[in-house]
């Protein structure tokens, strides 16, 4: 899995969004997509996967051009949107079974996913009765159901309780062993458990490309870190 990101830029009007961003992703990687609200982040990964229409410079994943190949790219993707859309009267097996039937992938992998994201119980619910955090794992679930090469997550963890954070984080360890997860996230202990990689963006430019250890490098600790390189 090869993902290149050469000279990208945006923007919604006169705001730029992205401005010449450049990053290369190699397989196995579980990367910490870090900045302030309204940095680009959200902006980067809905290029990556599509979802926004670049304005200026290419993403190439597996060496092909993303825009010119769509379909192809979207079948080695997996994406879950901070907002994580879902259809709330359908049934949790149902709406997997859904995806499923996309991506002409063989039905017992959806039990597979089922056990694997830890909704067992709440497999047979609607999914407008789940909690927030049985959501985000039906929302997860359908990101990783088609075995993607490369798995993008936007604040995945966003509103669940402290079990349920260390249980979707265990989740994502586990993929990332063999695939690549970016993950944006707000949460430094997240960063700390998860990524041995942190990109950081503040007002369209990547201002830190780095392992996480020099990412923190003579700060107390990442918040710090943080703050020290955001700070206006």
């Amino acid at each position: 899995m090869s993902l290149q990101i050469i000279n990208l830029s945006k923007k919604f009007g006169s705001q730029t969004a992205l401005n010449g961003i450049n990053i290369e992703i190699g397989k196995s990687e579980i990367i910490g997509l870090l900045g302030p609200n309204g940095a680009g982040k959200s902006t980067l990964m809905k290029s990556i996967v599509g979802a926004l229409k670049i304005d200026q410079g290419a993403i190439l994943f597996n060496g092909k051009d993303v825009t010119q190949n769509e379909t192809e790219s979207k079948k080695n993707m997996g994406f879950l949107p901070e907002n994580n859309p879902l259809y709330p009267e359908m049934y949790v097996k149902e709406y997997l079974n859904f995806v499923a039937d996309l991506h002409k992938i063989r039905k017992e992998r959806i039990d597979e996913v089922i056990e694997l994201v830890g909704i067992t119980p709440e497999k047979s619910k609607k999914i407008a009765q789940l909690s927030k955090g049985y959501k985000q794992r039906v929302g997860l679930a359908q990101a990783i159901l088609h075995s993607p090469d490369l798995l993008i997550l936007d604040e995945p963890t966003n509103g669940l309780d402290p079990n349920q954070i260390i249980e979707i984080r265990n989740v994502i360890k586990e993929i990332g062993k063999e695939k690549t997860v970016i993950l944006s996230t707000h949460i430094m202990q997240e960063v700390e458990a998860l990524c041995s990689r942190v990109i950081l963006i503040h007002q369209g430019n990547v201002i830190q490309d780095t392992n996480i250890d020099e990412f923190r490098g003579k700060y107390g600790s990442l918040e710090e870190a943080f703050a020290s390189y955001t700070h206006e």
